[in-house]
C-alpha cells in the first residue's frame, strides 16, 4: 500500500498546484555559496530541536528528496534483481528483448547515479543562485517521469519506454541550466554542460542499444560513469577540505595550487583514456598522469587524520578511490588485470561512496539536523566501504570465486542503500524538524 499511498500524495499535490492552492516557494539564500554545494542547515541552538516529528508531506518541498529516496531504493533493488539474474534466476531479469549487461550498467549510471545528481543539482542551485528550482508539481512530474523510465526499461525496453527515459535528463538539465542562467551565476555552467552531456550519452546508450550496437551501448554507459566522476572531482575538491576545517579548527591539511589547477585537466585526460581508442601504453600513461595528480591531492589532504567522524571519512574515502581507480585503469590497458576492476572502481568506490557520503550529510542538513552520523549511517558508510572492496578486490585475490565476490559486495550495496531508505524516508517525505521551507 506504501507506493500507492504515495502516488496519490503526489498527485494530490499536483492537483492542488494547479488549483493555486500551493503557492510558488520562495526562499532566500546568499550567493557567497559558489565555494561550496550546499549550506549544511542548522538549528539555531545548536542541536536538532525535540519534540513531535513534525506532520505534513514535504516529499516535493525541495529536489534532493524524491530524487535521494526514490535513487536509494532503486540502487538497493536494481542490484539484487542484477546479483539474482547472476545466480541464474531468468525470472528476476528485465524483459528478454534487453540484453542483462546493458539493463545493468545503463541503469545504475544514467538510472540511480544520474537521479542523485540531478536531486543534488537542484538544491545546491536555489542555494548558489537564490533562484528557484523545481519544486511542489514540477518536481513530482519530474520524478514521476524518472520513475516511469525505470519501470519502463524493466518490464517493457522499447521506442515508447527510450522515448520516455531519454527525456528525463534534458528537462531536468534545462531547469538547472535555467536557474544558473537566471542569476548570472558562471561559475557553474561547467556543472550544467556535464549534466547535458550526461543526457547525451544516455540518449547515445538507448539509440545504440535499439539498432542493436550492443558493444557501443555499453561504451556510452562508461562514457556516462566518467561524466559523473567528473561531479565526485569537481564538488569534492570544493566541499572535502572546507567540511574538514570546519569540523576540525586547527587541521593541517596540505593544498597544492599548482596540483590543483592539474586536477581537472589531468582526470579529463584520464577518464578519456579509456574512452578513446588510444595504444594500451598511452591510455596507461594518461591515466598514470591523472592517478597521480589525484594522489597528491589526497594526500594533502591527510584523510586520514579526521580520527572517528563518519561524515568526514566517509567523504575522503570515496575522493581516495579517484587514483585508485586510474591506476587499475592503467594497469588494465596494459593487460595487467581485468579491465572491470576499475570500472567498478570508479561506480562502487568512487560513485558508490561518495553518494551515500551526501545523500546522508545533505538531507541531514536540508532536514533541519544536526551534522552527526548516527549509527543508521555509520553502518551504511562501512557497509558500502565493504561492498566496493569486495567488488574490486576480492577478483584479484581468487579469481575461481568472482562470482562469490560480486553476491558479497552485492548484498553489502543492497544492505546499505536499503537502510538509509529507511532510516530517511520518514525524514524526507516530511516537513523540516526547525519548520523552514525546503
Amino acid at each position: 500500500m506504501a507506493p500507492v499511498c504515495v502516488l496519490a500524495a503526489i498527485l494530490r499535490q499536483i492537483k492542488n498546484q494547479a488549483a493555486g492552492r500551493i503557492g510558488p516557494a520562495r526562499y532566500t539564500y546568499f550567493a557567497a555559496m559558489e565555494t561550496i554545494p550546499i549550506l549544511p542547515a542548522r538549528p539555531p541552538s545548536g542541536k536538532t530541536p525535540a519534540g513531535p516529528p513534525p506532520r505534513g508531506f514535504a516529499l516535493f518541498a525541495l529536489g534532493f528528496r524524491p530524487f535521494y529516496l526514490g535513487g536509494a531504493v532503486f540502487a538497493a533493488l536494481a542490484i539484487a534483481a542484477w546479483s539474482a539474474m547472476l545466480a541464474g534466476m531468468q525470472s528476476a531479469g528485465p524483459a528478454p528483448v534487453l540484453p542483462g549487461m546493458f539493463w545493468h550498467a545503463h541503469e545504475m549510471v544514467f538510472g540511480f547515479a544520474a537521479a542523485i545528481v540531478v536531486g543534488f543539482l537542484f538544491t545546491a542551485g536555489r542555494a548558489w543562485t537564490g533562484q528557484p528550482t523545481p519544486t511542489g508539481a514540477a518536481l513530482a512530474v519530474l520524478f514521476l517521469l524518472w520513475l516511469a523510465g525505470r519501470v519502463g526499461m524493466w518490464v517493457a525496453p522499447g521506442t515508447a519506454a527510450f522515448a520516455v527515459e531519454g527525456a528525463f535528463l534534458p528537462l531536468a538539465a534545462l531547469a538547472f541550466t535555467r536557474t544558473l542562467a537566471r542569476a548570472g551565476n558562471r561559475r557553474n555552467y561547467p556543472l550544467a554542460l556535464a549534466l547535458w552531456l550526461l543526457a547525451v550519452a544516455n540518449i547515445a546508450a538507448l539509440s545504440l542499444q535499439a539498432g542493436g550496437h550492443d558493444a557501443a551501448a555499453l561504451h556510452a554507459c562508461r562514457a556516462g560513469v566518467a561524466l559523473v566522476t567528473l561531479f565526485v572531482v569537481v564538488i569534492g575538491g570544493r566541499v572535502i577540505p572546507m567540511f574538514t576545517t570546519n569540523a576540525i579548527p586547527g587541521f593541517r591539511l596540505r593544498q597544492y595550487k599548482q596540483i590543483d589547477r592539474m586536477v581537472i585537466p589531468a582526470t579529463v585526460l584520464g577518464l578519456a583514456s579509456a574512452l578513446l581508442p588510444l595504444p594500451g601504453w598511452l591510455a596507461a600513461a594518461l591515466s598514470l598522469l591523472g592517478a597521480g595528480v589525484l594522489a597528491v591531492r589526497v594526500a594533502g589532504w591527510r584523510g586520514y587524520a579526521v580520527g572517528n567522524r563518519p561524515l568526514l571519512w566517509v567523504l575522503h574515502l570515496a575522493y581516495a578511490w579517484l587514483p585508485v581507480a586510474l591506476l587499475l585503469q592503467a594497469l588494465g590497458a596494459l593487460g595487467l588485470v581485468m579491465a572491470g576492476l576499475a570500472t567498478h572502481a570508479f561506480t562502487v568506490g568512487v560513485l558508490g561512496v561518495a553518494i551515500i557520503a551526501m545523500i546522508t550529510r545533505t538531507a541531514l542538513g536540508h532536514t533541519g539536523r544536526m551534522l552527526v552520523a548516527g549509527r543508521a549511517e555509520t553502518v551504511a558508510y562501512w557497509l558500502i566501504a565493504l561492498a566496493a572492496v569486495l567488488r574490486v578486490f576480492g577478483p584479484m585475490v581468487w579469481p575461481a570465486g568472482y562470482l562469490h565476490w560480486i553476491w558479497g559486495a552485492g548484498a553489502c550495496w543492497v544492505a546499505g542503500f536499503g537502510l538509509y531508505a529507511l532510516t530517511y524516508a520518514p525524514r524526507l517525505a516530511r516537513p523540516r524538524v526547525d519548520g523552514k521551507p525546503g
